[in-house]
């Protein structure tokens, strides 16, 4: 009776050691996939940020491409008008030099006075002259 009883205990202690010895092996497994688990979601954090900064990179170069061809546009537009008002200019002042002369030789035989307005826009060209005799 004695050995049955002890038997039983034994065999108590063995499925108790058993269950433990369980326990303990599902914790180790447990905490060996939570760091794998980490690991995993580190390293996703790490590439999601890279490809983040690989994508703001080609905005911002994007952003100064875009930036670049449209100054490079806003200043030839500038420099094609002030080609133009510069032509309008020099087609005034040819027109003012004929004028003078015009005059010059006219104003001896008749000596009246000359008064003229001229207005110069990027599109056309206005002259107001007025003769003024004394």
């Amino acid at each position: 009776m004695v050995s049955v009883e002890l038997e039983k205990a034994l065999k108590e202690r063995i499925k108790a050691a058993t269950k433990i010895q369980a326990w303990w092996r599902g914790t180790l497994v447990r905490r060996t996939l939570l760091h794998a688990a980490l690991r995993a979601w580190v390293i996703q954090c790490w590439w999601r940020m890279t490809l983040d900064r690989r994508l703001q990179k080609k905005r911002r170069a994007a952003l100064i491409t875009y930036a670049h061809a449209e100054r490079a546009v806003v200043k030839l537009q500038s420099l094609v008008r002030m080609w133009r008002v510069h032509w309008r200019y020099c087609q005034v002042l040819n027109a003012i030099y004929i004028i003078q002369c015009h005059w010059q030789c006219h104003n001896c035989q008749t000596c009246a006075l000359l008064r003229g307005h001229c207005v110069v826009t990027a599109t056309h060209l206005q002259f107001h002259i007025e003769i003024i005799n004394p």
